[in-house]
């Protein structure tokens, strides 16, 4: 590296952003950290973070499918509401149709609620899927790893080193990273070094042979 002169990249301090609220949501940790999906559809996670721009704060929620790792939903906004989440597993859904009984994880923080006090469970389980107990949160970024772990990509890799005028120019800079970089191209040790669009690909193909 002092030969060719490359620089490695380096993360910045972790903050804690998570906070379990007045009124936490009562749901069972179906994950139980296990961050890996036999087939795809079986497992999502998703969790939301913030982009720094001119405009102020770009709020980013995604949706991450845990058998090939790959972005299956994203939507940005210049707030937390739920229509911010429900955005992101809109794209989800449009993109996988997925079946009923598929787990949604995410963290147990105060923003995974509806404005008219409903829980964040209730809108996943009854509207989205009905299946009593699809989604889990708990109040710990370790046990919503996946998700934290692509935001770290994401901000190492990507936003830590870009200075965006608008929260439009982030969310198109975040898309072209995802469309063309992390699902097609960035390497997971979890998945044999490979690419999410290529475990996900691969599994299509055995499934259309048998």
């Amino acid at each position: 590296m002092q030969a060719a002169g490359p620089q490695g990249r380096h993360p910045r301090a972790w903050k804690k952003t998570t906070t379990a609220g007045q009124h936490p949501v009562p749901a069972p940790d179906l994950i139980a950290r296990s961050f890996t999906a036999a087939k795809p559809n079986d497992k999502w996670c998703g969790d939301i973070t913030y982009i720094k721009t001119w405009d102020g704060r770009a709020y980013v929620a995604t949706v991450i499918d845990l058998h090939p790792r790959a972005l299956i939903g994203w939507a940005a906004a210049d707030h937390m509401r739920t229509s911010l989440i429900t955005d992101a597993l809109d794209m989800a859904i449009a993109h996988r149709h997925p079946p009923k009984g598929v787990v949604f994880h995410s963290d147990r923080g105060t923003t995974p609620r509806m404005s008219s006090g409903k829980s964040w469970q209730a809108l996943i389980c009854g509207v989205r899927w009905d299946e009593p107990g699809s989604a889990t949160t708990q109040c710990d970024g370790g046990i919503n790893a996946m998700a934290e772990s692509f935001f770290a990509a994401l901000k190492n890799e990507l936003c830590n080193r870009t200075v965006y005028p608008t929260r439009a120019a982030a969310m198109k800079d975040i898309a072209r990273y995802i469309e063309t970089r992390y699902n097609p191209r960035r390497l997971h040790s979890a998945i044999g070094y490979r690419p999410p669009n290529e475990v996900h690909n691969a599994y299509r193909t055995q499934q259309v042979a048998a």
